[in-house]
């Protein structure tokens, strides 16, 4: 069984101990920072398969480092903050983070978000999934291939998060459905949705962000005002 890196970037050192005992009890090889800079050396020098990282650090505090991190890499990211508030996990996940979890929290659940990362990212990187005869779907001058979990238009390949990749091809594969924003969360993360998640809006702004013409104004993934989302053919 192959072993997965995590890399945990945090300044609280008690918080990085706690979390590494929980991760190598899973099986986990692991990494820790204690800023962003020190995070962002280890990703450039090492193999890292998911990095859950801390927003309130000093100098290069999380929100700096996600950018950074998504400007090159595609890897799974789960902020951490001790901030609850909306405006920081939606400023979290418009800047890549494909979750978010509000310190303090129960370790267990910090490990199952991160299997569930790592399952949607692994499999979304292991050649030969999903071949069948539909594997390549065009939408509105895309193409979705299945088989090698790309996106691309005439310009060339759009740079898709996993789970931008996974909201994408749901709605895509089911052309004039509408899907509300539960529906999306619990297909994608596997978990019950919460009323005042916005994760699904944020990931929907940044999927237009990447591949409408014009976000502001969305041809391919339409809103259904009080209902959800759908793309037609």
């Amino acid at each position: 069984m192959e072993q997965y890196s995590i890399l945990l970037i945090d300044d609280e050192q008690e918080i990085v101990e706690l979390i590494e005992i929980y991760l190598v009890n899973e099986g986990y090889r692991v990494l820790t920072a204690f800023d962003g800079t020190e995070g962002l050396n280890i990703l450039n020098h090492q193999t890292v398969d998911l990095v859950v990282l801390d927003i309130m650090m000093p100098g290069m505090d999380g929100m700096e480092t996600c950018r950074r991190i998504r400007q090159t890499m595609n890897l799974p990211i789960i902020m951490l903050s001790a901030k609850s508030q909306d405006m920081d996990k939606i400023l979290g996940l418009g800047l890549g983070a494909d979750d978010y979890l509000s310190k303090p929290f129960n370790p267990m659940e910090l490990i199952a978000r991160i299997k569930s990362q790592l399952r949607r990212y692994i499999i979304l990187n292991v050649p030969g999934q999903q071949k069948n005869e539909d594997s390549v779907i065009h939408i509105k001058g895309l193409v979705i291939n299945k088989n090698n979990h790309s996106v691309s238009t005439d310009h060339g390949e759009i740079n898709l998060t996993p789970t931008e990749y996974e909201i994408l091809l749901l709605l895509a594969s089911s052309p004039g459905t509408v899907f509300s924003a539960e529906q999306i969360f619990e297909a994608i993360w596997k978990e019950k949705y919460f009323e005042s998640n916005n994760t699904i809006m944020v990931h929907i702004w940044r999927l237009r962000e990447k591949v409408e013409k014009t976000p502001k104004t969305p041809d391919i993934i339409e809103t259904v005002w009080g209902v959800g989302y759908k793309i037609e053919k």
